[in-house]
């Protein structure tokens, strides 16, 4: 039997990227109830506003939306349940030591099938202030601008 290598990106937080530098990513693994993972697969998962808590030494992760299975039955899951995090002791223990400086935070950034596993890429995040923000759309839009530019003169 061969195996699964469908790294397809299912969902992703564009927002992450706006309101946060990324510093450093890693991935985990979830724990999943039932038909989540048909969900996931279906691509039925948002992660604009979920976000990350360490507690109890263990990572959790919360408002991140999977949509009921459609085919499932009474027993579907609950679409914003809170859901653990697979890390190893030691990549817990570093995000831990990480988090304890001042703005920076956890949050998922991509959520995709690896080996037929839900995986989630984690990133450590130091906050944006309103002009690094302002600052990222200038240089967006100078970019787009340059991109005309060429095309136009390409034609």
């Amino acid at each position: 039997m061969a195996k699964k290598h469908d790294d397809k990106v299912l969902a992703q937080n564009k927002k992450a990227s706006h309101d946060y530098f990324i510093e450093d990513t890693m991935e985990a693994g979830l724990v999943l109830q039932g038909t989540e993972i048909k969900s996931i697969r279906n691509g039925r998962v948002q992660l604009k506003d979920a976000f990350i808590r360490i507690r109890n030494n263990e990572a959790w992760i919360s408002n991140m939306h999977i949509s009921p299975y459609e085919q499932g039955n009474r027993f579907n899951h609950d679409p914003l349940r809170v859901r653990k995090l697979l890390l190893h002791k030691k990549q817990i223990s570093e995000l831990i030591g990480k988090t304890k400086r001042d703005g920076y935070t956890i949050v998922p950034l991509k959520m995709y099938v690896k080996n037929g596993y839900a995986k989630v890429l984690i990133g450590l995040g130091k906050g944006k202030k309103d002009y690094d923000k302002r600052s990222d759309m200038k240089k967006k839009e100078a970019k787009r601008e340059i991109e005309r530019a060429f095309k136009a003169r390409n034609q």
